[in-house]
């Protein structure tokens, strides 16, 4: 017997990649953040072993990559961020190491 989500597209993504879409269902599902219980372990292609959390939408099943970023992302999540991106814009989460603005910068 198949696993009931057997039927859906499986997409691994790094932090790089992560869209508003895909940030505000990981807040959806772990608001309080995620913890150890909630991480997936699995060896990619290259036999490395890989950590990520699950989001799953109708037709999708979306393994996050577990880092720092994405956990200082989501405690720093709001959606007023986002409203001028597409859900579906892998530039609009940015790196939480930058401070906004940072790369508009004039040098003197």
């Amino acid at each position: 017997m198949k696993p009931k989500d057997a039927h859906l597209k499986r997409v691994i993504v790094d932090f790089k990649k992560l869209t508003p879409e895909i940030l505000a269902l990981l807040v959806e599902k772990y608001p309080d953040g995620y913890d150890d219980d909630n991480v997936i372990s699995f060896k990619n292609a290259k036999n490395e072993t890989v950590e990520a959390v699950e989001v799953t939408t109708e037709d999708t099943k979306y393994l996050v990559k577990v880092s720092t970023k994405l956990e200082q992302t989501m405690e720093n999540y709001d959606e007023e961020d986002y409203e001028d991106f597409e859900d579906d814009d892998p530039d609009a989460v940015v790196d939480p190491d930058l401070e906004p603005g940072a790369e508009d910068e004039d040098f003197d």
